[in-house]
């Protein structure tokens, strides 16, 4: 929290006058700005913090001390916006519109991870971190300045991450990192817009190669077929895998973090990290048979999945765990990838597209699978739609099961697959 107020130092100029400032209190450490204003002490209002009627020109300067201690409320209510955990130098350099040139690019990067991480976004702050990492290894100087950040520079950096194996999607990923560490510079008075690089180098012009991310139902029939026996230490990943195919596509992060107390009434019922939506999503016959086997499975916790080994673990703790299981649990899938004989790429991901891919493949409404995915926008079309009951949902849902559907077998504690009529024409 910080705290601002208008006063009369208490030392005077040789001419007998008295300094008009503004002293801003945060962490209980005190700064005094100079106003740029002054006066003798009987003209000056300690309670009101103002001129008094008896100074010549008490209505304009009163008028201009209102706006400056407007403009320091604004200033502070904008680091607030931005979650910004700002220095009192930040302050006064932002109140002033002072242009902190001599700032580092990565220091000022390094103050923005600790700001993310302050704030609990820790994905974010991972993802900063990420880039930051991987454009020092190019530009090889900790001291360069936004300013010194071209359009030459960004070309060149294009080519580095070519030459390591990048392609346009990933390429596509730093660049808008780094553009949005650029304007984040430009609003704090770091930069001058003038240096501004992204005007003339397009990031739009890094785009995905477009490849359909999704499984068929029969590869994701080939991974229910894994045998459990003969692939232990694979087991794992293929349930997670299915849990998250059949729970409309949750996600890792959320299959994490979630708690049997979210399991409710043949539901799961949580909230999506990323965007804060809330999911009931039915519980199918395949997550039913995964959810009794690990309830079966003593932990120290309430997660459902013995991923997060002990309560009460910060927030940058939960995310480095993530980031270590994640990277297994991706290279387990693309294991089960190559035994099952399956060409296309497997990673966690993938069971959120296969979810939408094959539920649209069956027939289900585009509006319908966005709505169930938590998608919150999919364009004019749905703009007007009304919501889908839940039941709605949980029948779509259900199609997943028709063709065909996967049978536990309690003998190897796995799918297999029972050769059903396929219900597509």
């Amino acid at each position: 929290m910080a705290s601002i107020k208008i006063l009369l130092r208490d030392k005077a100029s040789k001419e007998g006058l008295f300094p008009i400032v503004l002293k801003i209190i945060k962490d209980r450490k005190p700064k005094m700005i100079s106003l740029g204003m002054e006066c003798i002490k009987k003209d000056w209002d300690e309670a009101n913090a103002q001129f008094k009627k008896i100074h010549p020109n008490y209505v304009q300067r009163n008028r201009v001390l209102l706006k400056l201690k407007e403009k320091a409320l604004k200033v502070i209510d904008e680091f607030n916006i931005e979650e910004i955990d700002f220095t009192l130098t930040q302050f006064e350099n932002k109140f002033r519109g002072k242009k902190d040139s001599n700032t580092s690019v990565r220091t000022f990067w390094e103050d923005k991870i600790a700001d993310l991480n302050k704030a609990g976004r820790t994905g974010n702050a991972r993802a900063y971190l990420d880039t930051m990492n991987s454009f020092y290894k190019f530009a090889k100087n900790n001291q360069l300045k936004f300013r010194d950040i071209s359009v030459e520079m960004l070309d060149k950096y294009e080519t580095h991450l070519r030459a390591t194996g990048s392609k346009d999607g990933g390429i596509g990923v730093r660049m808008r990192e780094l553009r949005a560490l650029y304007n984040d510079a430009i609003k704090r008075g770091i930069v001058d817009e003038k240096h501004y690089p992204f005007k003339a180098y397009k990031v739009s012009k890094l785009k995905g190669s477009g490849i359909k991310k999704a499984l068929t139902r029969a590869e994701i029939r080939k991974i229910e077929d894994l045998d459990d026996f003969k692939y232990p230490h694979l087991a794992e990943s293929k349930k997670l895998f299915l849990f998250s195919y059949y729970t409309s596509g949750i996600n890792f992060f959320d299959i994490m973090k979630l708690r049997w107390s979210n399991v409710q009434n043949g539901r799961i019922v949580y909230t999506r990290s990323k965007t804060k939506g809330n999911f009931s999503v039915k519980i199918l016959e395949p997550v039913r048979i995964i959810l009794e086997e690990y309830k079966h499975i003593n932990t120290n916790t309430d997660y459902v999945f013995p991923i997060l080994l002990k309560e009460g673990l910060t927030p940058i703790q939960i995310e480095n765990r993530k980031a270590k299981t994640l990277k297994k649990f991706n290279s387990d899938l693309k294991k089960i990838a190559e035994i099952q004989e399956i060409e296309s790429t497997v990673t966690s991901y993938v069971a959120r597209h296969s979810y939408a891919t094959n539920l649209k493949e069956s027939g289900v409404s585009i509006d319908m699978i966005s709505q169930s995915m938590g998608h919150q926008n999919v364009g004019i079309t749905t703009a007007y739609l009304k919501d889908f009951d839940n039941n709605i949902i949980d029948d779509a849902n259900e199609k997943l099961l028709q063709e065909p559907s996967p049978i536990y077998n309690a003998e190897n504690k796995g799918f297999c697959l029972a050769d059903l009529i396929s219900l597509q024409s």
